[in-house]
C-alpha cells in the first residue's frame, strides 16, 4: 500500500472507487482493512480513502500519548497529500471523535459528515456504556484516572469482547477476547486509547456546519447509545438513525442497513 508523509508520520492508505471523495475513519486499534464491507459498495459511487490511523496497522507507531485533534490532523494531512481539498468524512467509535475534530478545526474541509457509534464527552448523555464500567469492576462514578489504573491488555480485551452482541459474543469472541487483547496491548494502540479520556467537543458541536449524519446500533455494549442523541441534538439538522439490534461493530454486523443509510445521506441533496 502506498504511504503519504504526514506531521512527522508515515501514513499507510489505500483508495477503491471513482467519484467525489470520501474519507472513512477507523476506531480504536482497528486497522484500514476494519472497512472491508464499505469499500466496494461505496466504491461504486465514491472515491474511497481508507488508511491506517497512527499507532496502527503499517502507519507509524510513534511513543503517545496521541490526541484526537493530533490524529484529525493526519487525516487532513493525508487529504493534502493526496491533493483533495473537500470530502466527505465518516469515522466510527474512536474514528467518529477525531471526524468531529476535523469538522470542527477544519469547517472548509467536509463537505457531509456521518458520526458512528461514537460519543462527544463522557457524562450523564453519554460515553461508555455502564457494561462497560461493570466489566472492568469500576463504580459506576469511576474516573479515568481509575480507568487508566486497570492493565492496558484487559481493557483492550474487554473491548473487543464488548463491541459485538449475540452468538458471536458468547463464542469466538469470548474464547478470542485474551488473545486479541494481547495484539492489542502496543504502544502505538496505548497512544491511541489515552487520547480518548480528553476527548470532549460537547459544547462545540453547534458549530459544525456540514450535514451530519448520526447513526449507532441501538443495543451498542461499548458506547452508550444515547451518545448518539446527544451529538444529534447539538449539530444543527443533524439526522440520527439507531440500527436495530446494532452492536457496536453494527458497520459490519449490520452492514447491509449501515451501507444503505449511509448511502443515501451521502446521495441526498
Amino acid at each position: 500500500m502506498p504511504r503519504a508523509r504526514v506531521n512527522g508520520i508515515d501514513v499507510d492508505y489505500r483508495i477503491d472507487g471513482r467519484g467525489d471523495p470520501l474519507v472513512l475513519i477507523m476506531g480504536f486499534g482497528g486497522p484500514k482493512e476494519a472497512w472491508f464491507f464499505q469499500r466496494r459498495p461505496f466504491g461504486k459511487r465514491f472515491q474511497v480513502v481508507t488508511f491506517d490511523n497512527r499507532g496502527v496497522g503499517r502507519s507509524s507507531k510513534p511513543p503517545g500519548p496521541y490526541t484526537m485533534q493530533m490524529m484529525a490532523d493526519d487525516a487532513v494531512g493525508l487529504m493534502d497529500h493526496l491533493g483533495i481539498q473537500k470530502a466527505h468524512v465518516a469515522g466510527v467509535s474512536m474514528g467518529g471523535m477525531i471526524a468531529q475534530h476535523v469538522a470542527l478545526s477544519h469547517p472548509e474541509r467536509v463537505e457531509k459528515l456521518v458520526l458512528g457509534c461514537t460519543f462527544a464527552s463522557k457524562d450523564e448523555e453519554g460515553g461508555h456504556s455502564r457494561a462497560y464500567v461493570k466489566a472492568l469492576g469500576l463504580p459506576e462514578d469511576a474516573t479515568e484516572d481509575d480507568l487508566r489504573a486497570i492493565d492496558f491488555r484487559k481493557v483492550a480485551a474487554m473491548v473487543v469482547y464488548l463491541a459485538v452482541n449475540g452468538w458471536l459474543a458468547s463464542t469466538v469472541v469470548r474464547s478470542l477476547s485474551r488473545v486479541f487483547g494481547a495484539m492489542l496491548g502496543t504502544d502505538g494502540v496505548r497512544g491511541q486509547f489515552e487520547a480518548i479520556p480528553g476527548h470532549d467537543t460537547l459544547a462545540s458541536l453547534h458549530a459544525i456546519k456540514a450535514p451530519t449524519l448520526v447513526i449507532t446500533g441501538a443495543e451498542d455494549r461499548l458506547i452508550d447509545p444515547r451518545s448518539s442523541d446527544a451529538i444529534a441534538s447539538r449539530i444543527p439538522d443533524a439526522r440520527l438513525v439507531k440500527v436495530e439490534g446494532g452492536s457496536h461493530m453494527f458497520f459490519i454486523s449490520k452492514r447491509g442497513t449501515f451501507n444503505r443509510e449511509v448511502l443515501d445521506f451521502l446521495r441526498g441533496s
